[in-house]
């Protein structure tokens, strides 16, 4: 077992990061109290620093707030205790659920691509038409391993020397990959990962043209239309993005499996082509 925690985060003691997440959730100081059950006093006293909080009010709030367990073991430790939420290897034998789950949802997919992503977009796992698509794309050859360890789709996509010049709609796609970091980073701070990825996918050639107009502050699409051409072929495909509900482990909730489907029939035809199940 280990707990992990970004020690680095934004937020050095509770009442600023209490403050922060109440405002992000739209709470007022009275909302919040009705909803938890904590007189507004003693809100107004925890945001303030005047009031520390037990153990299980950090929880509780956690709670009613949704925020993100890997910020609720943050605040947990930003108040004097121990982290509450476990972050473990899929290889953990407790885990071996969640992976079979996983590979039963990958398997369902086929022939359409599927994979698994962490919070930060780095490759966890991926069916075989999603290898078998991105090695078409970088043009690697069939003899050469495509393993999905230190692969980040990120990077991978939005690099100009990567899948990006085979991506007709690339801008529209750019905004919204980063839109999903961009929230990690809000929730993390400036000294985190997720904000180092921010900085490092905005630098990248033509990046911050693409997105000069792009609000990446509105919620994210329920799905990403995405256009590919190459070698004469043009695909046509949306994605969907799905987590695992309830999680009461950081790894497990910090999962993305996206979900690669065909929008009109030659690019139906083309993967039933490639990859039969």
């Amino acid at each position: 077992m280990r707990h992990s925690v970004d020690t680095s985060c934004y937020f050095t003691d509770f009442a600023a990061a209490l403050r922060y997440w109440r405002g992000k959730r739209g709470y007022s100081q009275l909302r919040l109290s009705t909803t938890s059950g904590i007189s507004q006093r003693h809100i107004s006293f925890l945001e303030s620093g005047r009031s520390q909080p037990s153990r299980e009010m950090v929880v509780k709030l956690g709670l009613i707030l949704d925020i993100p367990l890997r910020q609720r073991n943050g605040m947990l430790l930003a108040a004097g205790y121990a982290p509450a939420y476990r972050e473990r290897s899929l290889s953990d034998p407790e885990l071996v659920p969640v992976k079979q789950a996983l590979d039963f949802m990958l398997a369902q997919q086929v022939p359409y691509p599927a994979l698994v992503v962490d919070r930060l977009w780095n490759l966890v796992m991926a069916n075989a038409p999603a290898l078998g698509m991105i090695r078409w794309l970088l043009d690697t050859p069939q003899s050469t391993p495509l393993r999905s360890e230190g692969v980040n789709v990120l990077k991978l996509m939005l690099d100009p020397n990567g899948i990006r010049n085979h991506l007709q709609n690339w801008e529209d796609v750019c905004a919204d990959l980063l839109h999903w970091i961009q929230r990690e980073a809000m929730s993390d701070g400036p000294a985190s990962e997720a904000a180092a990825l921010l900085s490092e996918l905005a630098a990248m050639p033509g990046i911050n043209a693409a997105t000069r107009q792009a609000n990446l502050d509105t919620l994210a699409l329920p799905f990403l239309p995405m256009q590919i051409h190459k070698d004469g072929m043009t695909l046509n495909l949306f994605t969907s993005i799905a987590t695992i509900g309830t999680p009461h482990d950081v790894t497990v909730h910090e999962l993305r499996i996206e979900s690669f489907f065909p929008a009109d029939a030659v690019t139906a035809s083309w993967f039933q082509t490639r990859y039969r199940s």
